[in-house]
């Protein structure tokens, strides 16, 4: 049992267990109240404060908001232990299989050819896919998660694509038609989707490409007033 009044370090274990209560009978109505649903955005929410953390080069604001990447985690947990879905040590037990699989040549005895990063990463996508009930060429395409931010879902589906052994062709689009034309919300779609492709021929993250863009662009509005 936790002791709240006790000042000391606080572990892995003490998190659970603080959820635990706050999720239990006598717990707090808030905490009791939400489901996976309701905090699905805060999760998204954390993550992506989590990364400017790391963007910003600040490890005391990242500490506390990997805290509250792990806090999501263990509040998912719990509620799915609730539901008899599983739980907690299920999610640290699948991950721990995981890792253990897909290094091989850490775990397994396989010796690396070239000894490189991109090696490790084909061997961790080609377990991984031989793991799926759909095995065809589009299995690890359509895999790419929809509720993925668009550039870096299009960027993820247009490389898989890629090395699924599909020919991909896209279009350069005319970006004057963009202004003058009855189909915008496509033209618009296809040319974003031109434009990541690119970015991905030149090694360059979209996502963080236009991310970059709005800096600058809020720096210039700031210089300007």
């Amino acid at each position: 049992m936790v002791n709240y009044n006790k000042s000391k370090k606080y572990g892995f274990s003490d998190l659970v267990e603080i959820m635990d209560r706050l999720r239990g009978p006598d717990g707090c109505p808030w905490d009791r109240d939400q489901t996976h649903e309701s905090i699905r955005r805060n999760f998204i929410e954390e993550v992506y404060e989590a990364c400017e953390a790391i963007d910003d080069g600040d490890s005391a604001l990242l500490c506390e908001e990997l805290g509250d990447v792990l806090l999501q985690i263990v509040f998912h947990a719990r509620m799915s232990a609730e539901s008899g879905d599983f739980d907690i040590s299920d999610v640290t037990d699948a991950v721990c299989r995981k890792l253990i699989v897909r290094h091989p040549h850490i775990f397994g005895g396989l010796e690396l050819k070239t000894g490189s990063s991109g090696e490790v990463l084909s061997n961790w996508e080609d377990i991984k896919n031989k793991g799926k009930e759909d095995t065809s060429p589009l299995a690890p395409v359509k895999a790419v998660a929809k509720s993925l931010p668009s550039l870096m879902r299009a960027e993820k589906t247009l490389h898989r694509a890629e090395r699924a052994g599909f020919d991909v062709q896209l279009n350069s689009p005319d970006l004057s038609e963009l202004e003058n034309t009855d189909k915008p919300f496509e033209k618009i779609g296809n040319a974003l989707l031109y434009i990541t492709y690119l970015a991905g021929k030149s090694g360059i993250d979209p996502e963080e490409a236009l991310s970059a863009a709005v800096n600058r662009f809020v720096f210039n509005l700031e210089q300007g007033a």
